[in-house]
């Protein structure tokens, strides 16, 4: 295996021919080691291949490499205890952001031309945005999981991340026989969040939302409502695994666990009725508007910290709505803002209109 932060194995030779295409090392890759980062699998070669990486090698992709991930894919700034924390490009000393952390670096240091993630409270958008490149998270359950090792199965999304808008709805098409992009659309859209950004890259999101003639809307957070929810899936998907190899989890992500391992039913029951009403709140909301235009994050890419968990609600606050809704939401760069590095913008569109959110994201590349 090759442990340089970004890669932890690659194809022997590397493919020369072909789109190169950067696999997150949570996707099975067949006879490439897969670790879902983490060193209970540091021998696991599987078989077969996960669906996705198969139709994008059907589609002139090739596999230049499986990337580093936070250990797994339970996290936001790709600090992994076993592989390396993944650096970032463009950024020195700042986080990758995370869990898809290697694919947005591979992307930002030309190592690749497309990438694949996983987001399931925004890790595709959150790296794509620290990394300054493009992610998408599609619609839930447009994107096929099979042979995606999962954290929480209603929030995971397996999806495109590119240098450009273009290199993402180019994916989509290899994904999703028949995908195409609606020609001249004019969405009505709506902006929100803004007041809880940093100033820079409130005056980005600003520029964009005028780019689309966006007004204001009162669009709600989902703050803690789901998160017991989301921690009782963690914990279904890990319990016997972590009873059996705890001591081979990293502190980061053995203390996470344990958390959801102590959710209570009554929790659990009370979570899923409150993402149920934040649907019905939202829905109600996007009422005349077709999309809707926030920051990915409040801040740009922040330095890495000693411990994820002391960024990781601030980190997930803008990108974690859209996994309980389900909806597509497409990251892509929108300018320099605080320390010179580059802010992030997020555009949503209701489940099933993903066709849409990307035209609508190629006008503003």
């Amino acid at each position: 295996m090759i442990f340089t932060g970004i890669f932890l194995a690659r194809p022997d030779p590397v493919p020369r021919e072909g789109i190169k295409l950067a696999v997150k090392d949570l996707y099975d890759t067949a006879g490439l080691t897969t670790t879902y980062g983490s060193v209970v699998f540091a021998d696991h070669v599987p078989e077969r291949s996960a669906a996705a990486v198969t139709r994008l090698e059907a589609g002139g992709y090739v596999n230049v490499g499986k990337t580093n991930l936070h250990e797994f894919a339970y996290g936001v700034t790709s600090q992994n205890p076993h592989f390396g924390t993944v650096p970032n490009p463009i950024a020195p000393g700042r986080t990758a952001g995370g869990s898809s952390g290697g694919s947005a670096a591979a992307l930002a240091a030309g190592l690749a031309e497309a990438a694949l993630g996983t987001d399931s409270g925004g890790s595709i958008r959150i790296p794509a945005a620290c990394c300054g490149v493009v992610g998408f998270k599609p619609t839930f359950g447009l994107v096929p999981l099979d042979g995606v090792f999962p954290l929480a199965p209603t929030f995971d999304h397996a999806g495109p991340m590119a240098r450009t808008v273009d290199g993402c709805a180019r994916m989509m098409e290899a994904f999703v026989p028949g995908f195409e992009l609606p020609d001249g659309a004019e969405p009505t859209v709506g902006v929100a969040w803004l007041e809880h950004c940093d100033p820079l890259v409130r005056e980005r999101v600003q520029e964009a939302a005028e780019r689309l003639n966006a007004r204001a809307i009162d669009f709600p957070l989902v703050e803690d409502d789901v998160g017991p929810m989301f921690m009782r899936e963690v914990a279904d998907v890990h319990r016997d695994l972590f009873a059996e190899h705890a001591d081979s989890y990293g502190d980061n992500v053995r203390a996470k666990i344990e958390r959801c391992l102590a959710v209570t039913d009554s929790e659990y029951e009370a979570a899923t009725r409150r993402r149920e009403e934040y649907r019905e709140r939202c829905e109600a909301v996007m009422e005349g508007f077709d999309l809707l235009l926030v920051p990915t994050l409040a801040f740009v890419a922040p330095p890495l910290p000693e411990d994820e968990r002391s960024v990781r609600e601030a980190m997930i606050r803008f990108t974690l709505p859209f996994n309980a809704l389900g909806w597509p939401a497409l990251v892509l760069p929108a300018g320099p803002a605080e320390d010179g590095l580059p802010s992030s913008i997020q555009l949503v569109g209701r489940a099933r209109d993903d066709g849409l959110v990307l035209a609508t994201g190629l006008r503003l590349a």
